[in-house]
């Protein structure tokens, strides 16, 4: 789950800084692509070594064969395709309307879907589902504006 959100937040954030910029669609497109990637091998990166790390403190315990639980190659895999899962919906969001549209679509998109991954969460945490959502929804919403307002102080397009 936090392999998705982080695929939704970064990839909305990336989109929303470059759309703020005013550069055209295609140039988003290319933002958005080159940081579904970056992001999704990150994760799986991250992922590998951490769970590498994992496997080879079980393995100096003492732990042999089926005794070691951590599959870092399991691990890695499973994060990037999170990753690449969550941010298929700000993409979508990019593909799917026109230019004009992309920034009331990436912000009722991603508060929608991170609303049901936050109340998933706090679900399966025995936690408050409202305030899970809340949770993620507004720090989401933080970096998005945050990552518009940055594209409009440094965009590049001509008036």
């Amino acid at each position: 789950m936090l392999g998705a959100n982080d695929g939704i937040v970064s990839v909305a954030g990336v989109l929303m800084g470059v759309v703020g910029a005013g550069v055209g669609s295609s140039e988003v497109l290319i933002a958005g692509i080159a940081a579904t990637v970056a992001g999704a091998f990150s994760m799986g990166g991250g992922e590998y070594v951490s769970v590498s790390a994992q496997k080879d403190t079980e393995i100096s315990h003492g732990r042999r064969g089926k005794d070691v639980t951590a599959n870092p190659l399991q691990a890695a895999l499973s994060s990037f395709l999170a990753f690449v899962a969550g941010a298929l919906l700000p993409m979508l969001s990019v593909i799917l309307f026109p230019t004009e549209l992309q920034v009331a679509a990436i912000l009722i998109g991603v508060t929608v879907s991170l609303a049901i991954t936050g109340v998933s969460a706090a679900l399966v945490g025995n936690s408050n589902p409202i305030r899970g959502a809340f949770r993620i929804v507004a720090v989401s919403v933080i970096t998005m504006a945050v990552s518009y307002l940055v594209g409009l102080a440094f965009g590049v397009a001509v008036l």
